[in-house]
């Protein structure tokens, strides 16, 4: 390839485009492709004919996965829409296109591969090309893509299922033996043309799954050129469906998911699936993970794989939440504190001192009883322990998934798939330009920019992240602002009006709780608005920094995702958990925000209870909404668009025709659902000490995503283009960073949201001698001794309240929650000497609950190895026996090379000989 040709899969604009149409023939020169990604490239020569592809007409048969012949079966299919059948004065517009389609389908047909075209049998402006990949071709691909396939038979004997004795019980919770059965285990090698004879080949058509057929099929799709226009060369069929060129293009299901195929010799894995996955009577049983790699592939495979993984270490986890939510629930009414809160004579007898300026008034603090009496499920002992477990859960989680994931790529062959294994990206591809000396290699190779060029790239990128990461803190710092501004109308209405409309819960409406509930359901609105518009913002700054290959892609744009999605969903509990409340002064003299926005404070018994609020709204509003993005969004398109086109019954059109009604999967494929499960992993851990029952609602929203992820991707959508994947990428990187930012956030969320450090503090220190007066340690006289006084003719003009209510008789001063000297003191409104005691102990807390913790993460981490020493064992010993077959391999053909040689120099030894033996007789 010439230093001027360009690769691109880019199209200029339509005009520029169509102006040129009428000037240039389709093909101005020759080809000059890569090689070494195309290796059965042929150029079309220029000014030859372009081939077409073959129509046949629908042969009745609904169910058929083959050619009309019944002997090549169907690898993809692409559709488009006949441009003869538009109108008259449309028709020149399509003109550019259907020269595109044809080039591009002769394209394919001169790489190897056997085309039909079949007009539809419902819409005669729509045609569907079949694509056959011959034996050859399969044999190529096979080996440009390293795939690995079996040798001989497994005789590694693997161990015994410790439930093995619990069979007649564990039998019914797995998927029926007698439909989906166990398939003959293989040690497997990466396939080479010339060594055919010895791969464990019963049957051609069997040889290669249809996974792998329709996944080399894509891999030349996304390479076979399209137009010529001087020095440029487009291809890539993702740009010719961007482009209109076709509607769709995939691999095709091999049945109904409901109905088995009348097809001789279809397996009828969807409906396999469907019946002992999908359905919602199986939310019991185990998931087929086999039976899910082979017909999906390995990447769906992997994220089930973790999906359930997760969801059943998650049990563990919401077993203990319950049980700590339960403990805080019985014993919610024998809690001194909320008692003398609730107590008509403590409670009822402190009057607290307004929230707010001048338009706020005084209340009593047994106002908040309810309030208090439900906080204290929440903010109790049994949070420290469940934090703490919660940290040591998270480890053994992504241990043992590690060790778990070995197993799995062990299984599925995928212990060896390596980065120079993965072919590069289309996109890369058609950039390479540039000239470079491989570090590894030392052979000069093609890149797409230099190393400035991409340190440009990667500068704009992060610049960019950056500014939509401070849009989202602009967002989150409005969301504050609202917080206060409608706090002051709350309090000013709620505390004015009796709310006898409200009877039922209205000790529930406190200003806190209304301006909470209204925050938090305006801060998911802004997320979901934010997420939609930073989508499109993060796939163009990852391709405009164009990874090499599609794991990189994947990997930069998850990370980057992730990044605004951490921000997105979890500021807003960041701001309630350790910055509400922790800076609003006193009432004589209050902190503003902006200088004009009085700082909220948190209820007298803290924000924990906020920061639970929040938390609930998020995550089951987040479920809803993922709920109707997932599940009835596809299921109405698909209901709109049968009944547009009024078929009666499936029968009647056939397999390409059924898949072609179904949703095609998105561009971003599983970067959702895993993104779903980590926030959802975010909230578990990073907040767990302000919501015991986090894991328990994850646990039963997780046994409905398998299922419901299950259903639509086997009833809803067309079948994955398979892929091949080791693990689940970037995002096991990011659990890990959630588990140790975890440690911190639940330490700091104990110390300084809830209040048990302050209760310990007065239990051990100041409810006795020297600071209290009783003669034992007790939690009585806690609310007392925790709330300051306050002189009220200490308020200023702005801030002093303008109604006072009716009981506000000869009352002189008022309470506020802060540990501060009262009026009088030489100290007046300083912090007292309980505040210091305070500070120290919380600082005391986290500094050795962190320490224990992460010791006994790195201790656990370390004990528990990766990989199983049976895998190990398994992985060496397949490793061996490869080198060993294939080491006689070469000696069998060296052997059948050197035979004739040698054969003729024994002859000619041997007739040498024989006259060395007559002339000594003569």
């Amino acid at each position: 390839m010439s230093d001027n040709d360009i690769l691109e899969m880019d199209s200029v604009s339509e005009t520029e485009e169509l102006e040129r149409d009428a000037d240039l023939g389709m093909i101005e020169e020759e080809v000059v492709y890569p090689q070494e990604f195309l290796p059965t490239y042929e150029t079309i020569e220029e000014g030859a004919s372009v081939a077409k592809a073959e129509e046949a007409e629908f042969n009745n048969k609904p169910d058929s996965l083959f050619f009309n012949d019944g002997v090549r079966r169907i690898d993809f299919v692409l559709v488009y829409e006949d441009e003869d059948k538009k109108e008259f004065e449309k028709r020149h517009t399509f003109l550019r296109r259907k020269r595109r389609r044809e080039y591009f389908e002769a394209s394919l047909m001169k790489m190897g591969m056997e085309l039909e075209a079949t007009r539809s049998v419902i819409d005669e402006k729509l045609m569907f090309v079949k694509i056959h990949m011959p034996w050859d071709v399969l044999c190529t691909y096979a080996e440009v893509l390293h795939i690995k396939l079996p040798i001989e038979p497994n005789d590694l004997s693997s161990r015994p299922s410790p439930w093995r004795f619990f069979s007649c019980i564990t039998k019914h919770f797995y998927p029926s033996e007698d439909l989906i059965t166990k398939e003959t285990e293989f040690f497997t090698a990466p396939f080479e043309k010339n060594r055919l004879e010895y791969f464990y080949v019963k049957d051609r058509d069997q040889f290669f799954t249809q996974s792998m057929r329709s996944r080399m099929a894509y891999y030349i799709l996304s390479r076979a050129p399209y137009e010529i226009r001087g020095k440029i060369k487009k291809f890539g069929i993702t740009k010719l469906l961007d482009g209109g060129v076709y509607k769709a293009a995939y691999p095709l299901h091999d049945s109904r998911f409901n109905v088995r195929s009348k097809e001789e010799g279809c397996p009828s894995e969807r409906l396999l699936l469907y019946e002992e996955w999908a359905h919602p009577k199986s939310f019991y049983k185990m998931q087929p993970l086999d039976l899910i790699r082979k017909y999906y592939g390995e990447k769906i495979g992997i994220y089930f794989a973790w999906l359930g993984f997760y969801t059943a270490m998650l049990a563990f986890a919401a077993i203990v939440g319950l049980g700590c939510f339960i403990y805080g629930f019985k014993t919610q009414d024998t809690s001194t504190w909320s008692k003398e809160v609730c107590h008509p004579e403590i409670g009822g007898a402190i009057v607290m001192c307004p929230q707010c300026d001048k338009d706020c008034t005084y209340w009593r603090l047994n106002s908040t009883c309810e309030t208090s009496k439900k906080l204290c499920i929440f903010d109790n002992f049994g949070t420290l322990v469940f934090a703490v477990f919660m940290s040591i859960w998270v480890t053994l989680f992504l241990e043992f998934w590690k060790r778990y994931q070995a197993e799995l790529e062990y299984e599925w062959d995928t212990v060896e798939f390596l980065e120079q294994e993965e072919q590069p990206r289309p996109e890369y591809e058609a950039k390479c330009i540039h000239e470079r000396i491989n570090p590894i290699t030392r052979v000069k190779e093609k890149v797409p920019f230099t190393a400035c060029g991409r340190c440009i790239r990667v500068s704009l990128g992060m610049g960019t992240v950056l500014f939509w990461l401070l849009l989202i803190l602009a967002s989150v710092v409005a969301i504050i602002v609202y917080r206060l501004a409608v706090f002051f109308s709350f309090s000013k209405k709620l505390r004015a009006q009796d709310l006898k409309e409200l009877e039922p819960f209205k000790e529930y409406v406190t200003p806190q709780m209304a301006t909470s509930v209204t925050a938090s359901i305006i801060s998911f609105v802004v997320i979901m608005i934010l997420n939609i518009l930073y989508e499109r913002v993060a796939i163009w700054i990852t391709d405009f920094e164009l990874p090499r290959t599609k794991t990189e892609y994947e990997n930069s744009l998850t990370l980057k995702m992730f990044l605004f999605q951490f921000v997105n969903y979890y500021s807003s509990c960041f701001y309630i958990a350790f910055a509400k409340g922790k800076v609003v002064g006193y009432p004589g003299q209050p902190v503003y925000l902006l200088g004009k926005y009085r700082n909220e404070e948190c209820d007298p018994g803290g924000c924990l209870i906020e920061l639970t609020t929040q938390l609930t709204v998020i995550m089951g509003g987040k479920a809803i909404w993922n709920n109707i993005q997932e599940v009835l969004m596809p299921w109405v398109k698909n209901l709109i668009f049968r009944y547009c086109t009024r078929v009666g019954s499936e029968k009647v059109i056939p397999r390409w025709e059924q898949d072609y009604q179904l949703q095609p999967i998105g561009k971003l494929g599983l970067f959702y659902e895993y993104l779903e499960m980590v926030i959802q992993f975010g909230f578990v851990t990073l907040f767990v000490a302000s919501f015991p029952l986090a894991p328990v609602l994850a646990l039963v929203n997780n046994l409905f995503e398998i299922r419901v992820d299950a259903w639509k991707i086997t009833t809803q959508f067309r079948r994955i283009v398979p892929e091949k994947a080791q693990d689940i990428g970037a995002w096991q990187p990011i659990l890990q960073g959630v588990a140790i930012l975890a440690v911190a956030t639940n330490a700091m969320i104990i110390a300084f949201t809830s209040d048990m450090i302050p209760r310990l503090v007065y239990y051990w220190s100041f409810s006795v001698y020297p600071y209290g007066d009783y003669s034992e340690n007790t939690m009585e006289g806690y609310i007392n001794s925790t709330l300051s006084i306050f002189n009220i003719e200490d308020f200023s003009n702005t801030s002093k309240p303008e109604k006072t209510p009716y009981w506000f008789n000869n009352i002189t001063t008022c309470r506020y929650r802060d540990f501060r000297y009262p009026p009088g003191h030489p100290k007046e409104y300083e912090y007292s000497i309980y505040y210091w005691h305070v500070i120290a102990a919380k600082l005391a807390f986290i500094i050795v609950v962190e320490h224990i913790v992460y010791l006994t993460k790195f201790i656990l981490s370390y004990i528990i190895p990766d990989v199983p020493d049976a895998v190990k064992e398994q992985i060496k010993r397949e490793k061996y026996l490869t080198q060993v077959i294939l080491h006689e391999t070469n000696l069998k053909l060296v052997t059948k090379h050197l035979k004739p040689v040698t054969d003729k120099f024994l002859d000619s030894t041997n007739m040498n000989l024989s006259k060395e033996g007559l002339d000594l007789d003569f």
